[in-house]
């Protein structure tokens, strides 16, 4: 069907169609991404005091296959130990729940009986227990084998490549939506790169290379048309014996090493004297924790207190712990986790390496990270440019850093000033913060209480995007107590997504960090019994600390900023407008350019307006003081040249993890004569100022490359820094303080960037929405002065370029030359007088200017 609902019947000899296209859609739908969610569900802590609402204000979409990702986010929870009786999916149920022993379950009645392997409005956390999980995987394991293999013929299938192909050359093209024609066209192209690689070397033009630029890409690398039957052959059996049950077991593995490594540490303290210098919010952590361990009398003023591992209580240790060797011992720890005895991930990294290279080269590529570009908008010699561009610009700041943290400790009297290791930069950092500024973080906490910051995120939602976001608690069984519902209303009222959040920490239970992913997507196919699609539903997950006594969960304001992060995340699943399920929401998006919308709503967190709307004392409702916003917005960029090489936050950027991600799915040969311990200790040398320590194994944790998705993608987050800084310039320029123009903006911004999903490749959106012009990648790429990067660009080095946005002449005339597939003397022309009226105009200085027009040459050379 096209935009009106008109059928569209493509009449091409030997070849149904839309039909094959409806297809490789359904069989597409059944691989979906998968849910990182926490394992051990218990019932410790209270919900958010936040207003609850009745199930019957909402409606429910039809229910979701067995095979969806909701399936996989049940099998996440596979110690579950829920009530022995399993109760109804429907209607949903109160989310007390009682704890029982697990007992085998015969194969028969689990097939029938199991609420895993039934349809289901939203997840049945109440229903599932553990009886249920192997028995749930032993019979879609029976069905893999049969789904692998449709999947390797639908990808190798000559007949269906000449289908898109007549779909591409049909005169009913242009009735097919843009969304539609982008999975067709990258479906044909990546077919058409695949049955040509080791016989066509012709490059493709500019403009259909960034249409194959698809998420069907990342799928559609399941080809392998061009091999012979000898590679076919070991290419298939890679597919469906490695790639698709022992790669994500081996990604499973490691993840698990790490939570369990994690989880092994502990450390009981009784002499207060020890963690000296922690804050109350810490103490009452620790003190949690102990109670949590059997110490039934544990208080935060009087101890014991134990020690973990997990983010809060690491990071409040190495930040605020007087104690050196209390620092030194935890950092050592977590620098080794999952790297010795039975918890080993080394052997699982080079495996994985292993496979992964195995793969790309049977492809044709030279590399797993040229098979991992092939998804998203830059390439491999870009990125490894942009980061030494950053690199470079970073490292004279990161030594100064360090010379002015060395000064201060001898400042302070501090023993080991000339000679800092690992263990002590966070620490003096902070007080060196703290002595620049006057903030502290902790004492900043009584300000941003959990429930506070969520309205005010909720306000800020409402008037840029027009939603209004309800709590539905009791609509949807959860998986924890702690865990919230929320429907997404647009202006009408009707619901349009819903999501869950689960806040807190839970360190036996729940890895640590933060992040945001689909339960379902929006979806056509899946429509509800009224015809309407199928509303996508998300999960966000922190692990900040939880409430305390009487008081409610209180935040640092790097922990607003991550909310605010994974919220952006949610944004763009939730308010996609694409009915194609294989483009709707965060799916189809290049990577790369998939965390603009999260870094764009961190911006906010600085917006005045916005900031004090969310911060106040949640004892007597005080506002923050002027002097302390205007302080935050100082120390924004504080050590930003040390940070740029390497943050300690597990959401931030770091430069050495990015090239170190690179040079390993590059240059590494596993099983040759350099470990990956090796690598990691070459690539730290050259960007990290203090010397990395021997025994550093912090590859053994990385789970963004081993165990996530970001296997040669790490780079992403500074490429879509640069992307967000663009998007909040668009409401600088239409004034942050003039309500009706960020509604206005706002409105475009949902319209384009969150709507459009991955129906449209980034960079197209981008240029129709008039939010990028694309000349900050350029800037970076082609630039040595520092002072061109964004404005916003805290993580990179917080300078300011003069305009934010080109004038429509100089717009119109780089749009113009952007759609040549070469580049001619007349589109160079156009450009350079279009320079010309942009000088002439006073909108952008003569540096900028240069670096436009020297960069746009080379590039196009």
């Amino acid at each position: 069907m096209n935009s009106t609902g008109t059928t569209i019947r493509p009449t091409i000899k030997g070849a149904p169609l839309l039909g094959a296209l409806f297809l490789v859609m359904a069989a597409r739908m059944s691989l979906s991404r998968s849910i990182q969610l926490p394992l051990h569900p218990v019932c410790l802590r209270r919900p958010l005091p936040l207003p609850r609402s009745t199930p019957a204000q909402f409606r429910k979409s039809r229910a979701c296959p067995l095979w969806s990702t909701s399936f996989s986010l049940c099998l996440r929870l596979h110690t579950l130990r829920h009530k022995s009786a399993a109760s109804p999916p429907y209607p949903p149920t109160a989310t007390t729940r009682s704890f029982s022993s697990s007992t085998s379950m015969p194969m028969a009645e689990a097939a029938e009986d199991n609420p895993l392997l039934k349809d289901f409005v939203f997840p049945p956390f109440d229903a599932v227990r553990a009886e249920h999980v192997r028995p749930g995987i032993r019979v879609l394991l029976k069905k893999l084998p049969e789904k692998v293999e449709l999947e390797l013929k639908l990808g190798q299938s000559k007949p269906l490549y000449n289908a898109f192909k007549a779909i591409r050359e049909s005169s009913d093209w242009e009735a097919l939506s843009d969304a539609r024609k982008r999975i067709v066209e990258g479906r044909y192209l990546i077919l058409n790169l695949t049955l040509h690689k080791h016989q066509n070397k012709e490059v493709l033009p500019l403009k259909i290379f960034f249409h194959a630029r698809t998420a069907q890409l990342e799928a559609a690398i399941l080809n392998g048309v061009s091999l012979e039957d000898d590679k076919r052959e070991r290419f298939n059996k890679i597919e469906q014996v490695c790639f698709h049950v022992e790669l994500a077991k081996l990604s499973q593995k490691f993840g698990e090493n790490v939570l369990d490594a994690t989880k092994r540490f502990e450390k009981l303290i009784v002499d207060k004297k020890e963690i000296e210098g922690l804050p109350a919010t810490a103490l009452g952590l620790a003190a949690q924790t102990a109670v949590s361990k059997g110490h039934e009398n544990a208080t935060a003023e009087n101890g014991p207190w134990v020690i973990t591992l997990d983010a809060p209580s690491f990071m409040a240790i190495m930040q605020h712990a007087q104690n050196r060797t209390l620092r030194e011992e935890l950092y050592r720890a977590y620098l080794t986790r999952a790297s010795s005895g039975d918890l080993d991930n080394a052997a699982i990294i080079d495996q994985i390496l292993k496979l992964r290279l195995e793969k790309a080269n049977l492809l044709g590529y030279k590399n797993y990270a040229e098979v991992s570009m092939a998804t998203k908008m830059a390439t491999v010699e870009k990125a490894e440019e942009l980061l030494e561009k950053l690199r470079s610009a970073s490292w004279n700041a990161a030594v100064q850093d360090m010379e002015d943290l060395k000064q201060f400790c001898q400042t302070q009297g501090a023993p080991e000033a000339n000679n800092l290791s690992h263990w002590d930069i966070s620490f003096w950092s902070e007080r060196l913060r703290e002595s620049k500024y006057e903030i502290n973080e902790e004492e900043l906490r009584p300000y941003f209480s959990l429930p506070k910051v969520m309205d005010g995120l909720f306000n800020l939602a409402k008037m840029l995007f027009g939603i209004d976001i309800e709590p539905a608690d009791g609509l949807a069984p959860v998986w924890n107590k702690d865990v919230r519902f929320f429907c997404v209303k647009d202006s009408t009222g009707d619901p349009i997504a819903y999501f869950y959040f689960d806040p807190y920490s839970r360190p036996s239970e729940k890895r640590g960090g933060a992040w945001m992913d689909e339960v379902v997507a929006r979806s056509r196919v899946l429509s509800r019994d009224d015809g309407s699609p199928r509303l996508p539903v998300a999960h966000m997950v922190c692990n900040q600390m939880p409430p305390v006594g009487d008081k409610p969960s209180l935040m640092t304001f790097r922990e607003v900023e991550t909310v605010f992060h994974e919220f952006g995340h949610a944004l763009q699943h939730m308010l996609t407008k694409q009915d194609e399920g294989l483009v709707a929401g965060i799916r189809g998006i290049e990577w790369d350019a998939v965390e603009l919308p999260s870094q764009f709503m961190e911006n906010w967190c600085y917006h005045r307006d916005t900031l004090m709307g969310i911060a106040k004392h949640y004892e007597t409702g005080e506002s923050l003081p002027e002097e302390i916003y205007n302080k935050l917005l100082a120390a924004r960029t504080y050590r930003a040249g040390s940070q740029s090489l390497r943050q300690v936050s597990a959401t931030s950027y770091f430069l050495r993890f990015s090239f170190l991600d690179l040079e390993l799915h590059t240059k590494y040969v596993p099983g040759g004569s350099e470990s990956i311990y090796d690598v990691d200790q070459r690539v730290s040398k050259g960007t990290q100022v203090i010397p990395p320590l021997p025994e550093d194994r912090f590859l053994c944790s990385f789970s963004h490359i081993f165990a996530g998705g970001y296997a040669a993608g790490y780079y992403s987050y500074k490429w879509a820094e640069v992307l967000s800084a663009d998007a909040f310039s668009a409401f600088e320029d239409a004034g942050l303080n003039d309500e009706k123009a960020v509604k206005e903006t706002g409105k475009r911004f949902r319209e384009t960037i969150l709507a459009l999903g991955g129906g449209k490749a980034p960079m197209e959106v981008n240029l129709t929405s008039l939010f990028f012009t694309k000349f900050h990648i350029w800037c970076l790429w082609n630039s040595k002065d520092a002072n061109l990067l964004p404005r916003h660009c805290s993580g990179t080095m917080g300078y300011c370029r003069s305009q934010p946005l080109l004038e429509m002449p100089m717009f119109v005339c780089l749009c113009l030359s952007l759609c040549s597939a070469t580049i001619d003397m007349e589109a160079f022309g156009i450009l350079f007088v279009g320079l010309c009226l942009s000088l002439c105009s006073g909108t952008i200085d003569t540096r900028l200017s240069v670096c436009y027009f020297v960069s746009f040459t080379i590039q196009n050379r």
